[in-house]
């Protein structure tokens, strides 16, 4: 019994300091391993390994949906190329009533 809430207490420990050493990305396979695994374990007998399975699978998909998202919204927005003094030339915006 003594070890159950000792390894509890460890995982526990392990999920709360992980995103800090992480970096600030969403998902990954060792966050999602960790949750899966802990999951897994207490679903019931030999079901840790298949859920840290599933969760690291499940974080490398949430991580690829999330760099690109990152990488579309990046290339949306636009790239205003500094004058030759030194300011931004601004654009108007679309649909501010100015004649086309």
């Amino acid at each position: 019994m003594f070890f159950r809430h000792t390894a509890f207490a460890l995982a526990t420990a392990t999920l709360l300091a992980l995103p800090l050493a992480a970096r600030a990305e969403p998902g990954g396979c060792v966050k999602g391993a960790v949750a899966g695994g802990v999951a897994g374990h207490m679903v019931g007998s030999g079901h840790g390994k298949g859920g840290a399975a599933a969760g690291c699978a499940a974080g490398m998909v949430r991580r690829h949906h999330a760099r690109k998202e990152a990488e579309q919204s990046q290339q949306a927005q636009p790239q205003n190329e500094p004058t030759a003094s030194g300011t931004q030339a601004s654009q108007p915006a679309p649909g501010n009533g100015a004649a086309q």
